[in-house]
């Protein structure tokens, strides 16, 4: 994402993270940009896409990346 003041690169591995939210602040009188990565997608609770489900003692891992260009 770049503006006319800069911006920023985000990197992130798809097959774990395949989903992302972006909000800005426009709607509040804010100046911003809010970037989540997301495992799955809204509702997926109720929905079970793309959902992971933890056995006792299993773990889940991921990484992101964001940086000014």
């Amino acid at each position: 994402v770049r503006g006319p003041e800069g911006g920023a690169e985000m990197s992130w591995r798809p097959s774990v993270l395949p989903w992302a939210q972006v909000c800005s602040g426009a709607g509040l009188g804010h100046r911003g940009l809010a970037v989540e990565p997301m495992t799955c997608p809204p509702d997926a609770f109720n929905s079970g896409t793309d959902l992971i489900v933890l056995q006792p003692g299993e773990t889940a891992e991921t990484s992101w990346t964001l940086s000014p260009l």
